[in-house]
Order: C-alpha cells, then structure tokens, then sequence
C-alpha cells in the first residue's frame, strides 16, 4: 500500500492515542514536560497547503503540533498560516540565516532577527528549528556558537535543547523513517534503534508498545498527499534525485572529517 498519504498519518495518530500517548507542543515540552509524551514538530519546507491540512487532521484528534515556516515564499502563505494558528497549534521559524547568508554571521543575525520579527507579527514564537539546507556547506545552528537565541525571548531549539538519548527522535525525511544514509543535518546520536522504515512500521512498533515514552516525530507535510498524481510527482520527480544527491554530499564530507 501506498505510504505517506493523510489517511496513513491519522491512522498513525490514532495509534499514538490507542496506547495513551499524550501530545505537547515543543514549547509546552520545553515548558512542562509530560512523562508519556509525542511532540509533533513540522517543518514547512514548501506545499503550505499540506501543512493545513495536517492541522486539520491533528485537529480532528483533538492533538497540537508545533509548525516551523521558513521565510520563503515556497513556505509562507499568511491564509494557511492563519488557519493552522487558529486550530490552536504553535508556529516557530524554521531559520537557514547562516546558510541563506554564505557563512556571514553578523548579515544572518540581522536576518534572523527580521525573520522572527515576521512571524511574531502573527504568533509569539518561543522556539526555532534548524532549516538544513543540504546543498550549502554553512550549517545555521552554528550561529549560536558566537550568539545566543535565548537574547531574543526564545526557549528552545530542537537539536541543541533535547537530550535525545530520553527523547526518541524519528524523522520522515526521504519518504522514510530510517533515511540516515541520505540525511546531511537532519539526525540525532541517540541510543534508540528500531527498524523502522515505513509508516506502516512504525504503527507496529506502537501497536506493540517496544518505542520510548518520549518521542518527537519530525514530520514534513510537503511529503504526504492522498492526491495520487501530486504524490508520484513529489516522490519520482522532486525526492528520489534530491536523495541521491544528498547521499552524495554526505559522503564526500565523511570523507574529508
């Protein structure tokens, strides 16, 4: 059966709820954290539209998630950020300053600076994620080793605020949730190891109660669609050559390390 489509995912939430999962925002996370517990961070790479209707389904299942746009206009669109603010989620700002500035730290804080300054016209935003632009060589959570985001009213990032050997970490990146060969920046050293691959695999593992009882489940909405055209076009056309092409770029810098 086709994976990654919004039916696959409700039937994934609905799997979390069956075994008592509760579900927190990041920043509810960061602020209070419960003991058997899912975050649901989104990061809203391009397709906004899928992000809504994301929002939607979470909704239906009376759960919050936490929503990271870039400033890109393949990202942003005020109506759909609008509407997933209104279904009670958070909103962050998935930055890529350092990288979208060619390594130039100071021009990046400046630009961080406006970027959050744009969505807080719309939500207070309390917590940022990392954007990993794969095909630069500039690495954005490397601004904070000369500033410091907490200056700015934020309280968490997700790479560098979470201690991933008590919280599992899981992403969907490459269709798949044991992409690690294909990710440059999007991975965690952490102590959890299951073979997990497709959505399908992963209800199982929930189903049969082996996973942790912390969880974030990074999950890119661009990536799932019922729409069985737009769905071979994202997969054939715009995701298997991107993968290659990151499988490449992450062994030629395990090479020069």
């Amino acid at each position: 059966m086709k994976d990654f489509t919004f039916m696959i995912y409700s039937q994934l939430l609905q799997a979390l709820i069956n075994v008592r999962y509760e579900f927190q925002t990041f920043e509810e996370f960061m602020q209070q954290p419960l003991k058997r517990v899912v975050i649901l961070r989104h990061d809203v790479d391009s397709w906004p539209i899928n992000a809504r209707q994301m929002a939607e389904i979470e909704h239906q299942h009376k759960v919050k998630a936490s929503y990271y746009f870039r400033k890109s206009v393949l990202s942003f669109n005020e109506k759909l950020l609008q509407q997933i603010i209104g279904l009670g989620h958070e909103i962050g700002y998935h930055y890529e300053d350092l990288a979208a500035c060619n390594g130039d730290r100071s021009a990046a804080m400046k630009r961080f600076e406006r970027n959050l300054q744009f969505y807080r016209n719309y939500y207070p935003v309390k917590t940022i994620a990392m954007h990993g632009r794969p095909l630069s060589k500039w690495d954005s959570k490397d601004l904070w080793n000369e500033f410091s985001y907490r200056d700015y009213g934020l309280i968490g990032e997700p790479y560098l605020d979470l201690d991933f050997n008590k919280v599992m970490y899981l992403t969907d990146t490459g269709n798949c949730w044991d992409g690690d060969k294909f990710n440059v920046r999007d991975n965690v050293i952490s102590p959890f190891k299951f073979e997990i691959h497709s959505t399908y695999d992963l209800i199982d593992h929930i189903k049969r109660g082996v996973l942790p009882d912390r969880m974030m489940l990074n999950i890119h909405p661009a990536r799932w669609n019922d729409n069985y055209m737009k769905w071979w076009i994202r997969y054939y056309v715009l995701t298997l050559p991107k993968l290659k092409v990151k499988q490449l770029i992450k062994q030629r810098r395990n090479r020069t390390i």
